[in-house]
């Protein structure tokens, strides 16, 4: 049966192989189910709730990924995506949550649409690499000044706008322990680095006081207090919505396509500089998108993070399968969840 849905032997791999794959590639994009409630609640949201959509929204779209296109690149709430949900639209343009959540909504349904003319793979085959490069990147220092803020590395400034906070203060410095081992992990190639420095910067929270243990292992959390509660927009009333609604949309459109793009080069699915069932691909991420906000949780993306698991060995949805049931399985695990991804009390210290 496997055989037959994933063409294992036609893609040279195996179940072993796959399953390996599959977990690797969940050691390495797990960190999303601690970050994506911290930053989501910090919108108001309800966090458990948040974790549930989460790990639900994210088993659904890699199987869909799985199905539709037999790739083992996984999916899940993009990073980036959630800052910008969360502190631009809901925090300085005052939006809230439920209505960004209609925002999410009608974008993903906007690229369902656009799934049958065929426009978003057309723009994998135009695309500049220096766009492409240079959208991730933006993204990515949006993260990291948002990080070191949380941190307390930085503060806000009213000359500078921003300022050396104090590297003394406990929070600072484990945050500092754990992006240092975080980047020794990543230096010397360790799968799951992130997660990893996640745990042991947990440990050493419990030891010195500074995050209070709530136990492991419960009963999944509900999520009801985020199911359909998503409000779509009135753009009449609301204009500063069409420019919400566009940029979810651009965030997508070039984020996906470019994780497409270099995951499938890495993994030697390109042919003649095109990735074969790239639309069926899209249809995923899209539906998935749609799905997300649904459920409540922000724009659901392709993950780059799979390259570590076709670097492991992966070559079918086999290996998205396997991801997708962690997933799953995680959801059993809330109560460490909770603790180890507490959010920052945005308040007047906060500059963004």
């Amino acid at each position: 049966m496997l055989e037959k849905w994933f063409h294992l032997q036609e893609s040279g791999t195996t179940v072993k192989r796959e399953i390996v794959a599959g977990c690797t590639t969940f050691m390495t994009l797990s960190y999303i189910i601690f970050v994506q409630p911290a930053v989501l609640s910090a919108a108001g949201m309800d966090s458990d709730a948040v974790m549930a959509a989460t790990c639900i929204t994210s088993a659904f779209a890699m199987v869909l990924m799985a199905l539709l296109a037999n790739y083992p690149i996984a999916l899940a709430p993009g990073m980036g995506h959630n800052f910008y949900f969360t502190f631009t639209v809901c925090l300085t343009l005052g939006v809230s949550w439920q209505n960004a959540l209609g925002a999410i909504f009608i974008a993903g349904v906007l690229f369902i649409l656009l799934f049958f003319v065929g426009l978003r793979e057309k723009v994998m085959t135009i695309l500049p690499v220096s766009l492409r490069n240079a959208i991730p990147a933006g993204i990515g220092l949006l993260i990291a000044l948002v990080g070191l803020e949380w941190a307390g590395l930085i503060v806000d400034h009213q000359v500078t706008y921003v300022t050396l906070g104090d590297l003394k203060s406990p929070p600072a410095l484990l945050s500092l322990f754990g992006v240092i081992v975080i980047a020794i992990l990543f230096a010397r190639n360790v799968r799951g680095a992130i997660l990893i420095g996640i745990l042991a910067s947990t440990v050493v929270g419990l030891i010195t006081g500074m995050v209070k243990f709530q136990g492991v292992v419960s009963a999944p959390p509900s999520i009801a207090p985020t199911f359909l509660k998503l409000q779509i927009p009135n753009i009449l009333v609301s204009p500063k919505m069409i420019s919400v609604i566009f940029i979810f949309i651009f965030l997508d459109l070039f984020d996906t396509v470019g994780t497409l793009i270099g995951v499938g080069e890495q993994g030697g699915f390109m042919v003649n500089g095109k990735l074969p069932r790239a639309r069926q691909a899209l249809l995923s991420d899209a539906i998935a998108t749609s799905t997300g906000a649904l459920l409540g949780t922000s724009t659901v993306t392709s993950y780059i993070e799979s390259a570590s698991g076709i670097s492991a060995g992966g070559r079918t949805g086999l290996t998205n399968i396997v991801t997708a049931v962690l997933m799953l399985v995680a959801l059993f695990f809330s109560p460490l969840i909770r603790m180890m991804g507490a959010g920052y009390p945005v308040g007047e210290n906060t500059f963004l």
